[in-house]
């Protein structure tokens, strides 16, 4: 029985390691190779005045999407788990709705709303404004597919601690904001973390709803997810698996300051 419980372990593990490396590793291995075989030119594309503005617009995005998801995400898991109402479950239903719905019909139903012919597009126009086809778009798609990622992970962990410690701090006199600020908030902040750590690397790679609602304008709406596969479609792959490789280290790095933060802080 003991033999056979080893061989079950080890088979697991070396399913799930070898569906790993299968999906992910190798791939991801092959971009790195590609990505530094050929390092001259690639770095030569990947610095041009186009490049460099199609990653300053990604950062500037993910820098605005991020905190907004932020807030909300935090204010709409207190609201569900902290409260009784009616309609809950259609909020829960509609925060998950970027989870079943295609980037790219996100992006559609936003130039619809927001283009120059779409339901605002004209009041917008008249007034100044433009949404579809510049960086607000661009802003409000990646919010868009954005929202779920701190919301689902602050609800588990508010279910978890509970409420016990928060009306004891308003028995002691504690305003909400007092409370949330020395309880709740230091309670949840892993669960903030994660779920900052999920947005940031979505927001760095979408594509899908971008590409519709950007137009794809080189040097003006162009990101770095854009840039990458208009790289690749040009035939300047070097340039497009260095691109690739930017964007996973930024990621990457940002999931690794978090844990080693988290490891100080224990």
């Amino acid at each position: 029985m003991l033999a056979s419980g080893r061989t079950s372990r080890w088979g697991l593990r070396t399913f799930a390691l070898g569906y790993l490396a299968l999906l992910l590793m190798v791939p991801l291995g092959m971009i790195f190779y590609r990505a530094f075989e050929h390092i001259g030119p690639a770095f030569t594309s990947i610095t041009s005045a186009d490049a460099m503005h199609a990653f300053y617009l990604t950062i500037l995005v993910t820098a605005i999407a991020v905190p907004f998801n932020t807030i909300f995400g935090v204010g709409c898991a207190l609201l569900l788990v902290r409260t009784n109402f009616r309609g809950k479950a259609l909020i829960n239903a509609i925060i998950d709705l970027p989870f079943a719905i295609s980037p790219v019909v996100i992006g559609l139903a936003l130039l619809l709303v927001y283009s120059r012919t779409g339901w605002f597009g004209p009041w917008l126009d008249a007034n100044g404004f433009q949404v579809a086809f510049a960086v607000p778009g661009i802003v409000l798609a990646t919010i868009f597919v954005t929202v779920p990622f701190v919301v689902r992970e602050v609800v588990p962990v508010l279910h978890e601690i509970g409420d016990e410690q928060e009306q004891a701090a308003r028995t002691l006199g504690a305003n909400w904001w007092q409370s949330f600020w020395r309880i709740t908030l230091p309670a949840i902040r892993w669960g903030v973390s994660y779920g900052v750590v999920i947005a940031t690397a979505r927001a760095l790679g979408e594509f899908g709803a971008v590409a519709v609602i950007s137009g794809r304008i080189s040097g003006q709406t162009q990101t770095a997810t854009i840039w990458i596969q208009q790289a690749f479609g040009n035939y300047d792959q070097a340039g497009a698996y260095l691109g690739a490789v930017v964007l996973a280290l930024l990621a990457v790095s940002i999931l690794v300051a978090m844990n080693v933060f988290k490891r100080k802080e224990a």
